[in-house]
């Protein structure tokens, strides 16, 4: 059956604020299972909106129980796929995200909506949503129990890094800075030793 997250909450900062965060949010004091994250991708198309594919890699800490469960050997490195649409349009921001390997252990599918709030508009509101399954027979109960945990504990961690992010921008910005200044300083964290999957072929299919 797997199971499901939803949230909505609102950030008491401007949309296009938000969206510069969205880029520089990593590194952060809340980030440390982060380790890189590569740009795979990314284009302009004709209506204006900007699609972009990132590669994030995280640490995979098991649970003490699951440690005895499975092989020493079994990488800890989790490659996460993100993909972005961005509608300057409508101001909003769409995102997918879902992991690469470890998926018959879990898979975890995220989806979040970045999008102004028109009733406030210097507020932007976001609604997030997971759903976390496993294929590992006789486990399957557990093991997204305590994906669902961690997805909690990680989401909670990611708007403080949020959060951090906005506090930079709106310390050290100017007040005029637009998404795309915001994107355009992105900052890229070394790659560990480890080989990492790439790619640089056109997604066939954005969030």
């Amino acid at each position: 059956m797997g199971r499901y997250f939803h949230s909505e909450v609102n950030i008491k900062s401007p949309w296009h604020q938000v969206l510069a965060a969205f880029w520089q949010r990593y590194p952060n004091p809340y980030s440390a299972h982060v380790l890189t994250e590569d740009v795979l991708y990314r284009e302009v198309t004709p209506s204006n909106h900007l699609l972009s594919r990132r590669l994030l890699t995280k640490t995979n800490r098991l649970p003490g129980w699951a440690e005895r469960v499975f092989p020493a050997h079994m990488a800890r490195a989790v490659y996460v796929l993100e993909d972005s649409i961005v509608d300057p349009h409508t101001h909003t921001l769409t995102t997918k995200t879902w992991n690469l390997n470890h998926n018959t252990l879990m898979t975890v599918v995220e989806r979040c909506l970045f999008e102004e709030d028109h009733s406030q508009p210097s507020w932007t509101k976001l609604r997030r949503e997971a759903f976390i399954s496993s294929a590992v027979y006789g486990l399957a109960r557990p093991i997204q129990e305590f994906g669902l945990a961690r997805f909690k504990s990680n989401q909670a961690k990611a708007m403080k890094g949020l959060e951090y992010a906005l506090s930079k921008i709106q310390t050290e910005a100017p007040p005029h800075l637009h998404g795309d200044q915001g994107e355009s300083s992105e900052k890229h964290k070394p790659l560990s030793p480890q080989a990492t999957p790439t790619s640089t072929q056109k997604p066939k299919q954005f969030v």
